[in-house]
């Protein structure tokens, strides 16, 4: 993939911004494919949701990381729209969808992509997400599961035990003095570009504080997911490999040996990326190469 890479020092991004927000070694470029073919912004549940409508084929639901937007995922974006058309969105105040008088939870940003896709007259769609917009997806999946084909979860956790320890310690710190000692970051300085109100990022970071903070645990409704649901992790992520092996057994996956012809295999996969971490792994040569065998394969029987 093509694009610049910004670093900036790890305590304002691990120790300030906290262990889910793609924040140590995140690339910020723009689709070096050029302008998206159309833009516009959805009238869901009370926000105006930004939406971006890259390339043509199969439509793809892109959802971001907290803190960042679609004006951070522009290689992956133009990965993706050579063989597929990518919807990407702004979840609630982040990126050009101003926030509202509404608390943040991935079950209202869940509802809200689904309003969305009835916006645009989208009855189903493969769904994609990562960090914080891959807890979106899951939700997306467990609360609207009509609406999904196929589920792509990018550094995602069903529960909050699964981050490490320090994760978890971090989240728990984050607040509203955390967005001042942001600003020299990309994500602010994206937010600041391209934010309707960029006044309101101490809103937004407050907002995603508070989220991180709070218990969950989808152990059950991850059990009863029909889609078929491919979990992408690094070697060195924020959460254990032990949990990502609890995930996609919760998924149906490797519970037993396939066979040699296969058919004793799940619907769902698992791909450990090499050498990626929970910052870095959505700008892994990898990611794409991984993903899209999997959406392009044909559904399975029923």
């Amino acid at each position: 993939m093509t694009g610049r890479t910004h670093t900036f020092s790890p305590y304002t991004a691990a120790k300030i911004a906290g262990v889910t927000l793609a924040t140590a070694f995140l690339v910020v470029a723009q689709a070096s494919g050029g302008a998206p073919a159309k833009t516009g912004y959805a009238p869901v549940n009370g926000l105006n949701v930004y939406y971006e409508i890259h390339g043509t084929g199969a439509p793809l639901i892109l959802l971001h990381g907290g803190l960042m937007s679609t004006a951070m995922e522009g290689d992956l974006i133009a990965e993706l729209s050579k063989t597929r058309q990518v919807i990407a969105l702004d979840l609630q105040a982040h990126g050009r969808t101003a926030d509202i008088d509404r608390p943040m939870s991935v079950e209202a940003m869940a509802d809200d992509v689904a309003g969305v896709m009835k916006f645009l007259a989208i009855p189903k769609a493969d769904v994609m997400g990562y960090s914080l917009g891959g807890a979106t997806a899951l939700q997306m999946t467990i609360r609207h599961p009509e609406m999904v084909r196929k589920l792509v979860l990018v550094s995602t956790a069903f529960k909050r035990d699964a981050w490490f320890p320090e994760g978890r310690a971090q989240m728990s710190q984050m607040g509203p003095a955390s967005a001042e000692m942001m600003k020299p970051s990309p994500l602010y300085q994206t937010y600041a570009r391209v934010a309707p109100r960029p006044e309101d990022w101490t809103r937004l970071v407050t907002k995603v504080a508070e989220l991180l903070k709070k218990d969950y645990d989808w152990s059950e409704q991850v059990r009863a997911i029909k889609s078929p649901t491919m979990l992408v992790f690094g070697d060195n992520d924020a959460l254990p490999p032990s949990y990502d092996a609890e995930f996609f057994a919760l998924l149906g996956g490797g519970q037993k040996d396939a066979g040699w012809d296969g058919s004793g295999m799940s619907t769902s996969r698992l791909a450990i990326l090499p050498g990626a971490t929970h910052y870095n792994i959505t700008s892994s040569p990898a990611l794409v190469p991984a993903v899209l065998p999997f959406l392009d394969a044909p559904m399975p029987a029923k």
